[in-house]
């Protein structure tokens, strides 16, 4: 059953190889933690524009490399879809102070009565009725 949805910075984390993070993750059930679809859109953003700056073969190989390994990191976890719950959330989170993104993640989870596993707790504090946890220490 899925309890916990990874923010973009533990996914980021995850990828590098993060001990601390292997370690907690590990230890849940293969269906207990998820990633958000606006997740997904964020790391493949940020690769494709990698990728579209790179100068030489030896770059694009590198980087095609970063962005076969996110997708076989995406494929081993549950992926939460942005639909009209999260919408009517994003939709009630207006006001709050923090960017579109995490707005959109934070409804995700909260829709969905997720805990929200990241560092940003500066943020996220600020998102009524959100939990968050930070599996990174």
């Amino acid at each position: 059953m899925l309890r916990y949805l990874l923010d973009t910075d533990h996914v980021t984390l995850l990828q590098w190889g993060h001990a601390p993070l292997g370690k907690r993750l590990a230890s849940q059930p293969a269906d207990a933690v998820g990633i958000s679809v606006v997740t997904m859109e964020e790391v493949l953003r940020g690769l494709l524009a990698k990728l579209a700056r790179a100068r030489d073969g030896a770059e694009r190989i590198a980087r095609y490399s970063l962005l076969m390994g996110a997708i076989r990191r995406f494929s081993t976890f549950p992926v939460v879809a942005y639909g009209q719950s999260a919408e009517s959330s994003f939709q009630q989170l207006q006001n709050v102070r923090i960017g579109t993104q995490d707005r959109k993640i934070a409804s995700i989870a909260r829709a969905n009565q997720l805990t929200l596993v990241t560092r940003n707790r500066r943020d996220f504090a600020r998102v009524p009725g959100l939990v968050i946890e930070d599996w990174s220490v």
